[in-house]
Formats: C-alpha cells, sequence, structure tokens
C-alpha cells in the first residue's frame, strides 16, 4: 500500500474488512491487483480497513490439498481474530477466501457477510458512488476484452453476472466470451490446490486456456482471481512467444480502475510487467 497514503487499519468501526489474501500481499504481479481495489474502495466511499499484519491464511489451500487438520486449525484461529475485531462484512481479492468465508467457515461458527470484490465493486456503479468516465479504447478503436469465469467466483458460486456487468459499463471495453464460459468455464490450472503441486499430463491446463482465450482475438484477458492472472501469465507467453502483440491479462479491478482513473493502459501493463519481472 506504499504510496496510497494512510492505509485504515480495521478497529471494527467500519463497514468493511478488506481482506487481501496471501497472492494480493505475497506475490509481486498481484500487488497492482490489491492497489486497484483499495483505490476502488476508497473512491467509493465506503468505510474500511485491513488487519495488516493480522491477516494469516484462512487454511484454504490446506483443505484442498488434503491437509483438513491444518485447515480447521487455521480457520478457528482466523474465525477467533475476526471475531475480537468485531468483522461483520468482508471484501475479498481472491475467489478462494471468498468460498472459504461463505461456504466453508459457518461450519466452524464463522458467520460474516462475504463480498467478491467484483460484486461490490458492480454494486457501487450501479447506485452510482463509483463511475467509470474515461474511456479504455485505444486511438478511437474499443478494446476487445477475453472475460474468464474463475472456477471459485463461477461455477463453485454462481456469480457470473456482476463481472460481466463492470466490463460492459466500462466506455471503450468490448466484452468477448470465450468458447466455453460460464457454467461451461475451463479451469486456469490453479484450481484444487493444483497451483502448489506439478501439473502431470500431455499438456498444462493453463496453456490450453490460454489458446483458447488467444483464439477470441481480444488483446486483454481479463479475471476475478490472483490464481488466474498467474496463470495467464505463464500460459499466454507460451502460445504467442512474440511479444509485440501479445495478448494481456488483467483482474477486473485492474481495468476498472484504468476507467475511473484515467490510467492508460500501457501504463497499467508496465506496472504489472515490473511486478512480473520482479516476481
Amino acid at each position: 500500500m506504499e504510496g496510497l497514503g494512510d492505509v485504515p487499519i480495521f478497529d471494527g468501526s467500519q463497514q468493511y474488512l478488506y481482506w487481501v489474501g496471501c497472492s494480493g500481499s505475497l506475490v509481486e504481479r498481484n500487488l497492482p491487483i490489491t492497489t486497484a481495489v483499495f483505490r476502488l474502495i476508497r473512491e467509493s466511499g465506503a468505510s474500511f480497513g485491513v488487519l495488516g499484519q493480522e491477516e494469516t491464511c484462512n487454511g484454504d489451500p490446506a483443505r484442498r490439498l488434503g491437509n483438513e487438520y491444518l485447515f480447521q486449525i487455521l480457520a478457528e484461529q482466523l474465525i477467533e481474530t475476526f471475531k475480537s475485531k468485531n468483522v461483520q462484512r468482508v471484501i475479498t481479492n481472491c475467489p478462494h477466501c471468498f468460498n472459504t468465508f461463505k461456504n466453508e467457515y459457518p461450519q466452524f461458527d464463522g458467520h460474516f457477510e462475504v463480498l467478491h470484490h467484483t460484486e461490490f465493486l458492480q454494486r457501487a456503479m450501479e447506485e452510482g458512488s463509483l463511475v467509470a468516465t474515461h474511456s479504455v479504447a485505444v486511438d478511437g478503436v474499443s478494446t476487445d476484452v477475453a472475460y474468464h469465469d474463475s472456477c471459485y467466483l463461477g461455477r463453485m458460486n454462481g456469480q457470473y453476472d456482476a463481472p460481466r456487468q463492470i466490463i460492459e459499463m466500462v466506455p471503450g471495453a468490448n466484452l468477448v466470451e470465450m468458447r466455453r464460459n460460464k457454467s461451461k468455464g475451463l479451469c486456469c490450472g490453479a484450481g484444487g490446490g493444483n497451483i502448489w503441486q506439478e501439473e502431470v499430463g500431455e499438456r498444462r491446463v493453463n496453456h490450453v486456456r490460454s489458446e483458447e482465450a488467444v483464439a477470441t482475438g481480444a488483446s486483454e484477458v481479463i479475471s476475478n482471481c490472483p490464481f488466474c492472472i498467474q496463470m495467464f501469465e505463464d500460459g499466454v507467453p507460451a502460445v504467442q512467444p512474440e511479444e509485440d502483440g501479445r495478448m494481456r491479462p488483467f483482474d477486473i479491478a485492474e481495468l476498472l480502475e484504468r476507467s475511473v482513473f484515467g490510467v492508460d493502459g500501457d501504463d497499467a501493463a508496465s506496472v504489472a510487467g515490473a511486478a512480473v519481472e520482479a516476481d
């Protein structure tokens, strides 16, 4: 959050806890996504705070990989932290965190209202507290963006509309659907704990999905999950070895940030590219 001024620490008085998550905190490529979500929430006028150093893993990777004992330890620890802070409503960057908080924490008496950032942002735009005024068109030509449904927001939780509605409200953005989308969408290759282990098979899943994204002819592939972004950052160059004209992966919050604040697409790409290089 460097350069963003005073970052509020959640103290129980704010309306929302903004949950950054491990990928949003520790993976260099995803730091611009964290920044974008932070700026957009602040711009909407919502009252929120972060846990900062008190954030701990919510246990999702442990459960996905079969370590139920570790998951329950982490879940119970974090639920206790949430309750001690009087957390009522949570906004997450990551669909995996979203799914765990929403569907799995109630098993351990952790009951919170949970919003994925696309749900919060769509609602803010619909209510008028967040307005996309700057066009993302390039030289007067609309930017084609292929939207990828992350598994844990899409199939696991049935949220297909909010992200698409955001794209449709961004001036100069033209939504392009992949051949496999919504309930028939294909995993990016990171789900089910696969991001933590080497794939076994003839081809990597993220390369297959990247091929489907590139086949749309869009200049950007947009998702809502930090793991998906990591998979496309690896997969797209494998499909398009030449850097000139290569499709660029962005989170939907990064696309919206460009439209709300007037950030140039090339500037956004350079920031993301620098993060990847540093990683």
